[in-house]
């Protein structure tokens, strides 16, 4: 199995305000240590409008990890298109792949928090539509060293030839978010990669996996394709320590889904969709002393699980042990293969 790290950056810290950008900086010491660490990647979100500091400017920031390490793969997870114009993010990710020599891991989505959308004044119900030719102009871009011209909905571009052109061939791989079938089967189709969230349990796990290859190898495409598994986690030496570090990660989901969900609805994408039910959002998290956590990652390698991005809840200690007390476990053990595809 590997192991990357996943989640947000705050410009603030506990004692510095975020003019100060401290937070910012300690999030590239962690990243770089998790290099050092032999962790595989580091995925960044994408957040507007919460007052809480959140890294917002993504890409600016793995462009700065980008000159800090060597081998850590840079991913976004994910920058939503809806909100961009596809041309200038298409020239900026170019330039952080061709900086990076090659690393940068392109998560794209739709979007799924109310406030992100109505802050931008963008209808919720375009997101798809603008996802789609968004997808559609920065696959040209990255392809096509011809002029080209576009002429979208929402989008219109004359004789354009997007510069620089990627370091990876044919253009950074397209990572996205997805847990329908629905959407499992486009993004296989497409020949994208896969993130899937960090809730569903070990067998749904191994039901999305098994779909996933299934679409692809029907689809005439060559190799498994990549599936990165995001998980909550804390490692604990007893039950109290990880009850205590499992409420301060509901504490923190619970406040999330305060800004996502749009009044008056009850369900939604992503974390929206299993906040209604006990404990929804960490029953499946890896929360445990080392010999539990371990059980639930045998669990979850027996699924066809190889790659578990994490939201470590306890900063560059838990960060040490993680990989210490669980990747030295995991290093060299392949996942088994995937149950076969049943409906999700």
């Amino acid at each position: 199995m590997q192991f990357g790290i996943f989640g947000s950056a705050q410009a603030s810290t506990q004692d510095l305000g975020p003019e100060t950008g401290q937070g910012f900086r300690d999030y590239l010491d962690y990243a770089v240590e998790a290099e050092a660490l032999g962790y595989r990647s580091s995925f960044l979100v994408e957040h507007h409008f919460t007052g809480w500091n959140q890294v917002s400017a993504t890409l600016i920031l793995q462009t700065a990890l980008a000159m800090r390490t060597t081998t850590l793969r840079l991913g976004t997870g994910v920058l939503v298109l809806p909100w961009h114009n596809p041309v200038l993010l298409a020239e900026q990710a170019a330039t952080l792949d061709q900086i990076s020599n090659g690393r940068f891991d392109f998560g794209i989505g739709k979007g799924y928090r109310h406030n992100e959308f109505t802050g931008f004044r963008i209808p919720m119900e375009e997101a798809e539509q603008r996802f789609e030719e968004s997808v559609e102009v920065m696959t040209r871009a990255f392809v096509s060293r011809e002029r080209f011209s576009h002429r979208g909905k929402f989008w219109q571009f004359d004789d354009i030839v997007v510069e620089p052109p990627p370091s990876q061939r044919p253009h950074p791989p397209f990572w996205v978010a997805a847990g329908s079938e629905a959407s499992i089967r486009r993004a296989a189709k497409r020949g994208f990669n896969l993130i899937l969230d960090q809730y569903a349990s070990p067998e749904l796990l191994g039901q999305r996996i098994a779909l996933y290859r299934a679409e692809r190898q029907a689809s005439g495409l060559e190799g498994p394709g990549r599936v990165a598994v995001a998980r909550q986690g804390y490692v604990a030496d007893n039950r109290s320590e990880a009850e205590a570090a499992r409420e301060r990660q509901s504490a923190w989901t619970r406040r999330t889904i305060s800004v996502a969900r749009a009044p008056g609805t009850g369900t939604g994408s992503h974390v929206l969709a299993y906040a209604e039910s006990p404990e929804g959002t960490e029953a499946h998290a890896l929360f445990g002393t080392p010999d539990e956590v371990c059980r639930t990652l045998e669990k979850m390698r027996e699924f066809g699980v190889e790659y578990v991005i994490l939201t470590l809840n306890g900063g560059p200690p838990q960060l040490r042990r993680f990989a210490r007390e669980i990747m030295q476990v995991f290093a060299g053990k392949p996942a088994r293969s995937a149950p076969a595809a049943a409906p999700i």
